[in-house]
């Protein structure tokens, strides 16, 4: 994967990414990029499982359908997560 780079490349990298981003960002930004593929990942797979049991067919859960007139049903309060 990375080709002729031996250990004195790849520590040398380390070093002058310590340097640039310091030592308390870089877990933070492995974090996040580890959450951004994990998602990438989540999508595509989504995608490819639609592909595949859907075809070219419209899913009908996605479609909206007319909105009823307002009526006095009373409906019940959201939970609020905070």
């Amino acid at each position: 994967m990375f080709g002729n780079l031996g250990f004195g490349e790849i520590l040398l990298i380390g070093m002058v990414i310590l340097l640039f981003f310091g030592a308390k960002r870089i877990p933070e930004i492995a974090g996040s990029f580890g959450k951004g593929i994990k998602e990438f990942k989540k999508n595509m797979n989504d995608v490819e499982r639609e592909i595949a049991g859907q075809g070219n067919a419209p899913r009908m859960d996605r479609i909206e359908s007319p909105r009823p007139e307002a009526s006095n049903e009373e409906r019940p309060e959201p939970k609020r997560l905070m």
